[in-house]
């Protein structure tokens, strides 16, 4: 019986052959933080090492809250910064580059075959590489710091399939929510994920970090893509590293394979208080909301840019909306500007706020008051995760945001397509 992409890295990476359910200790390529890395370094200096043992394999990205806007937030990246000049960790990005999950892979370190960890949730983005890539805890993350290792446990594989013919105004983020929709929360808890068919190879690369973002909303501990001629054209440009294709071998052993038609799917909401809360737009709509989050490391790409603006183009947001644009690094905000996005959506009436994470987790630049209502690109949900317990906030794909906001309530975009 063959194995999976992950029991063949993590087989490679522990120097034996192991199968889902053995513990493996490994050496990841990359571990990666962000704002958090001021508890790291803290949990560090409790471990008693003086020096990181790989400080070439740290990656840090200032991106949560950037600016900072409390003087403890200030403080936190002040102590980054002096943690990284001391430790000679030559891979930090300051507050003016953007979001981790996008700054990673355009820097060229979401390499296929790499391992790679990273303390935030959404690390399974760089699964769209073909990495195994997965989210770890603050205090793992000081101990391989301190001693480039760390245990994992193999996970079971489960293939989602996804089928069929793309339908008009149905993009990655309405497929992904409808999946996670099917399988629930805890679908996929400590699981890998494979995403194959048809679609999912007929996807672009921005579409594919979607889905591999989202598959930690299912519990997954990574999503991945096999690599293609698309996954190569994107990295020519950004690495000259080597690096190794790894696939699941024809015969492998799924734990599930999961079968996903989406032909006839509509547009798709995750509503309050759970993502897997998920209901098609047509059941939403005329739903009043206040504020319209556009961007974020799920959808702040220039494909979702691109996407806003042709629906926005010439037309003016509702003047009880709040539409706030966050572009995921400085390179895609420097790209939609050339291109005229940026003048466009400005002329919609649309704001325009620096690369980061912005509102999405609910400390500064956009959160909601007490009772508000947000219609959002963004990967969760939750009560409180853009300020206030008291506030909702409802997930959809860019398309679905840009045509609501013109008409300040829940509104199918096939209407403006």
């Amino acid at each position: 019986m063959g194995k999976t992409f992950a029991e063949i890295i993590l087989s490679l990476k522990a120097g034996r052959e192991v199968s889902a359910g053995e513990i493996v200790t490994v050496c990841p390529d990359l571990v990666m933080s962000h704002d958090n890395s001021a508890a790291i370094s803290r949990e560090f200096k409790k471990l008693g090492v003086k020096k990181v043992k790989s400080p070439e394999k740290i990656i840090i990205i200032l991106d949560h809250v950037v600016p900072p806007s409390t003087e403890q937030y200030a403080l936190n990246h002040k102590i980054i910064r002096e943690f990284v000049k001391e430790q000679g960790i030559p891979n930090f990005y300051d507050i003016n580059h953007g979001i981790c999950h996008q700054v990673l892979p355009e820097k060229g370190f979401a390499l296929p075959g790499k391992l790679i960890l990273g303390s935030d949730s959404h690390t399974t983005t760089y699964g769209a590489f073909g990495a195994f890539s997965a989210g770890i805890g603050r205090s793992e993350a000081a101990v391989i710091w301190a001693t480039d290792e760390i245990w994992l446990r193999v996970p079971e594989t489960i293939k989602v399939v996804i089928k069929g013919k793309i339908p008009k105004g149905v993009y990655a983020k309405d497929i992904i929510l409808h999946i996670i929709g099917t399988l629930g929360a805890d679908g996929a808890n400590y699981k890998a994920v494979e995403f194959t068919g048809e679609v999912a190879k007929e996807f672009s690369v921005s579409s594919r970090m979607v889905v591999a973002n989202m598959s930690a909303e299912m519990g997954a501990k990574i999503g991945y893509f096999e690599p293609d001629d698309k996954t190569l054209t994107w990295l020519e440009k950004r690495t000259k590293q080597s690096f190794e294709i790894i696939k699941s071998d024809p015969d492998a052993c799924y734990e599930n394979i999961v079968e996903f038609n989406v032909t006839n799917l509509d547009p798709q909401i995750a509503c309050p208080h759970n993502v897997d809360n998920v209901r098609s737009v047509q059941e939403l709509e005329g739903k009043e909301f206040n504020q319209a989050l556009i961007g974020t490391c799920t959808n702040g790409r220039l494909e979702d840019l691109e996407i806003v603006a042709k629906i926005l183009k010439g037309k003016k947001i509702h003047p009880e909306v709040r539409a706030l644009v966050f572009p995921a690094s400085r390179e895609v905000l420097l790209e939609a500007t050339k291109r005229g996005i940026i003048e466009t959506l400005i002329d919609a009436g649309c704001m325009i706020l620096n690369p980061g994470c912005g509102p999405c987790l609910g400390a500064h630049e956009g959160v909601l008051a007490p009772g508000e209502v947000a219609l959002s690109t963004a990967n969760r949900n939750f009560k409180g995760r853009m300020g206030s317990r008291e506030a909702e906030i409802y997930l959809a794909s860019p398309a679905t945001v840009a045509a609501s906001a013109l008409n300040g309530k829940i509104t199918d975009p096939r209407k403006y397509i």
